[in-house]
């Protein structure tokens, strides 16, 4: 699925992973109305496609995502005589918060190889995912105080959960960035490495996430992600209720045979 005026490239390959690259370097990969459409369809496309057990985010240039086109959001007639604030919240439901929403909750493992600058919603489409890769020139930055705008495209969910909330604070509130392996320091990557192995060690990953047992894999993702907002009963109620969903797995079975016989599992996610 490519679509030559959204800018963004989605690709699935023999290794089972759906790759999304942002493409329009000329704006350092700012998402227009199109691209973040194309994302979030190619989102929801991997949910539904067994074929597909892997996601990767990655960007063409050197940024990943510069956030948001202004000149495409509603924001940018804010003071206008027929502006009407409403459709700011409208907008935001069904675009940048349902991509967000849907890599958050997406069922299947997700890797974001953060190639450059990633800044406000384009930093908050890495971090809704669940490895993020980064290289030693990669920054991290928020600009919603610069611009008077309030955080958003769910950073107000996520950053606090990464970095602890002192540190978000200061990220959203004084526009503090970080660059490269800082952001492992702080919880908001997952890796930090040289500029040209990025690339090779994203796919690496997300192949590695691809060939495991898919839907246990959803089910523990869930299980952790839920964890800030549930309680230990709820927790532990939802664990063994997934953990019954699993044994009626193909790769359990597979896993189980495997450990028998002393070799490598072939799952095949289902």
């Amino acid at each position: 699925m490519t679509s030559p005026t959204s800018h963004v490239r989605v690709e699935t390959g023999d290794d089972h992973v759906c790759r999304i690259t942002l493409d329009r370097p000329e704006a350092k990969n700012a998402l227009s109305i199109e691209m973040r459409d194309t994302i979030l369809d190619a989102v929801r496309a991997a949910r539904t496609d067994a074929n597909v057990r892997a996601l990767l985010v990655t960007g063409v240039g050197d940024a990943f995502c510069a956030g948001m086109d202004l000149g495409a959001s509603t924001v940018a007639r804010a003071g206008g005589g027929d502006f009407d604030n409403r459709s700011t919240s409208e907008a935001l439901r069904a675009g940048v918060q349902a991509f967000i929403r849907e890599l958050w909750e997406l069922d299947k493992p997700t890797v974001a190889a953060v190639n450059g600058v990633a800044v406000g919603p384009g930093a908050h489409l890495a971090l809704a995912c669940d490895f993020v890769l980064a290289h030693h020139d990669t920054r991290f930055l928020w600009s919603f105080a610069k611009w008077g705008l309030v955080v958003d495209a769910g950073g107000a969910y996520l950053l606090p959960r990464l970095v602890g909330l002192p540190r978000a604070k200061a990220m959203v509130l004084l526009g503090e960035g970080c660059k490269g392996a800082e952001a492992v320091e702080l919880g908001l990557a997952y890796r930090c490495v040289a500029p040209d192995e990025l690339d090779g060690e994203a796919s690496a990953l997300a192949a590695r996430l691809a060939a495991g047992p898919t839907r246990s894999l959803g089910l523990s993702k869930r299980l952790l992600n839920e964890s800030f907002e549930t309680d230990l009963t709820r927790s532990l109620e939802l664990e063994g209720a997934f953990q019954a969903l699993a044994t009626s797995s193909a790769d359990l079975a597979e896993g189980m045979a495997a450990f028998k016989e002393r070799r490598d599992p072939r799952f095949t996610g289902r």
